[in-house]
């Protein structure tokens, strides 16, 4: 991440600086969801995917870390210890990072619709976008 000092106080702001974050850092499929209107907890949600617990870890740790150097302060994080889904609370932004297999279960941005989902590709580097072809694969290995 930049050495520069950015202004993180607004939510869309806070939501595309950990989406950078965890992209910096390899995070797989990525998304980012406009939740104000469904839920009082948090304005956005940022979902995303580890390859092993020990990324799932690395991930929250960079970001945790990123978002202090840029003065936003983390208020809780859950999960930690086993590692396979970490919450990151930074009070209007939710991140929630996965590993593949519990990322399937839960299957937490089935909760929102495509409407609230905000498009991300100019944030990601190599402009790659969320996996819909994992789905589309593990819909083919099923066959």
């Amino acid at each position: 991440m930049s050495e520069t000092k950015m202004d993180l106080s607004q939510p869309r702001a806070l939501a595309e600086f950990c989406v950078r974050v965890l992209d910096s850092k390899n995070a797989s499929d990525i998304r980012l969801f406009y939740v104000e209107e469904q839920t009082i907890v948090a304005d956005y949600y940022v979902i995303c995917c580890g390859r092993s617990t020990t990324h799932v870890s690395a991930l929250s740790d960079e970001l945790e870390y990123q978002a202090g150097l840029h003065g936003k302060p983390l208020t809780r994080v859950e999960g930690r210890a086993g590692g396979t889904w970490v919450l990151m609370d930074y009070d209007s932004v939710l991140v929630h990072i996965f590993t593949r297999d519990t990322r399937e279960f839960y299957k937490l941005e089935k909760l929102y619709s495509t409407e609230n989902e905000i498009d991300i590709k100019n944030l990601l580097t190599d402009a790659k976008a969320p996996s819909d072809s994992e789905d589309k694969e593990d819909e083919a290995s099923e066959v």
